[in-house]
């Protein structure tokens, strides 16, 4: 009789707890190798633990809504049991009810997880902030001055959904006094000083007309849309194009495509040379593979590149290359292959999904000449690749100038302006142009 622990894995750069969201099993259930178990969730994604083995679930030691550590013991699973097909059925069916559950509460929580991402999870005194308060207190706009002061009425004095919910209505009672330090001299009395806070306007009411049809989103569509007006609000977004002329690297591609999957049993698309690209500028262009903390530039030390993949669904998700500098082609392509085939079928890990420091998006996989995508946050740049097509161009010739067909492309980079000029921006996007136009990869 064999007794194993279930701990929480690591879950993700940076990542160091979850919130247990759900349980699919309870105590006494049978269960097979690989069986979802429960679902975690983290600032950066949500993950079901599987079994390590078949077997009865005898104890459940994290409560659901609990916070559990890296390695934190979940539950216990004794593995000398031995499931049988109807014991399986009826694991399978309240599995499927508990995360049609699931899916329904999830709905609420986007807001939360997108909001929450903004604040980081303690004060300048050190305080505790959840996901939950840091998303109240980023779409309340309360500062972390305001949360230092309030007294926490949870564990530890952890600061709880009716603390902030308090001050909320404490601030918003129509009037609330500062101090005399947060004023200029110019203005400063030595009388208490009164604001007035409005509410925030509210989005003007969409009109609907017989017959439109109204099509909910979806979580995924939700953290996104969310995610994209934070980074908005975040970076002050420029966008420098260039255009490049890959008829050498098209040739080469188009000549070498069909031993290569004979070779390497891999496709040769054009995503893994532009990673490549982008891979030895960042190296050459250290400040553009960056993030800022506050005030702080935090300049990365591992190249990650993520690339932007479209879901069935018409959703993205971007999985990431990590050390995308110390690859080879062949590397590339198959680890490109692979991650976009498992994000199609939602078999990523939570790990393969954190960690970028830069991304790639293809607006050619579509046929469009370009675009301006916004910076995936907290990263400082973002390039777009368009569509590669034969376009007249002038050359210059020792006979003078001449038009000639060409393989044209533009790319796209958008950077922040607070730490990224435009001069850098330039130089960074002129030098990906110039590995591409030049591109000699090894010998296949």
């Amino acid at each position: 009789m064999a007794r194993l622990n279930i701990t929480l894995p690591a879950m993700g750069e940076g990542v160091i707890e979850a919130t247990i969201n759900k349980w699919l099993v309870s105590e006494g259930s049978i269960v097979k190798e690989d069986d979802p178990l429960v679902e975690v969730a983290t600032d950066k994604v949500d993950s079901e633990i599987p079994a390590p083995a078949a077997g009865t679930i005898v104890s459940i030691l994290a409560k659901e809504g609990s916070l559990a550590k890296i390695g934190d013991v979940l539950a216990v699973i004794e593995n000398n049991v031995i499931p049988t097909e109807e014991d399986l059925k009826k694991v399978n069916i309240e599995v499927e009810r508990i995360r049609d559950t699931i899916a329904e509460v999830k709905q609420g929580k986007t807001e939360t997880e997108a909001f929450s991402r903004e604040m980081k999870n303690r004060t300048p005194s050190g305080k505790f902030l959840s996901p939950l308060v840091r998303s109240i207190a980023s779409r309340e706009g309360i500062s972390y001055r305001d949360l230092d002061k309030i007294t926490g009425t949870g564990m530890d004095g952890r600061i709880t959904k009716d603390d902030i919910s308090k001050l909320i209505e404490e601030r918003n009672g129509g009037k609330e006094s500062i101090h005399t330090d947060e004023i200029p001299e110019t203005v400063k009395t030595t009388e208490p000083i009164i604001i007035v806070r409005t509410p925030q306007t509210e989005p003007t009411p969409v009109t609907r007309a017989t017959g439109d049809e109204i099509i909910p989103m979806d979580r995924i569509r939700k953290i996104i849309a969310d995610h994209m007006v934070m980074s908005k609000r975040t970076s002050p977004h420029v966008t420098s194009f260039i255009d490049a002329d890959v008829t050498r690297l098209v040739t080469w591609r188009n000549a070498n495509k069909e031993k290569f999957l004979a070779v390497e049993g891999q496709k040769l698309t054009l995503t893994p040379i532009f990673i490549d690209a982008a891979a030895k500028a960042l190296y050459d262009f250290p400040m553009v593979n960056i993030s800022v903390d506050g005030d702080n530039i935090i300049k990365k030390k591992n190249i990650n590149i993520g690339m932007a993949t479209a879901l069935p669904d018409g959703n993205l998700i971007v999985p990431v290359i990590k050390n995308a500098n110390e690859k080879s082609l062949t590397g590339l392509a198959k680890t490109v292959n692979d991650l976009a085939e498992r994000a199609r079928i939602n078999k990523l890990k939570p790990d393969e999904i954190t960690g970028g420091t830069f991304t790639i998006t293809n607006f050619g996989s579509y046929n469009n000449l370009a675009g301006t995508p916004i910076i995936n946050q907290p990263q400082a740049a973002i390039l777009g690749t368009g569509v590669v097509r034969k376009t007249p161009v002038v050359i210059e010739t020792s006979e003078g100038d001449v038009i000639a067909i060409r393989q044209i492309m533009i790319l796209s980079l958008s950077y922040d302006h607070r730490v990224i000029d435009g001069a850098l921006a330039g130089r960074f996007l002129h030098k990906i142009k110039e590995i591409l136009e030049n591109y000699s990869p090894d010998p296949i």
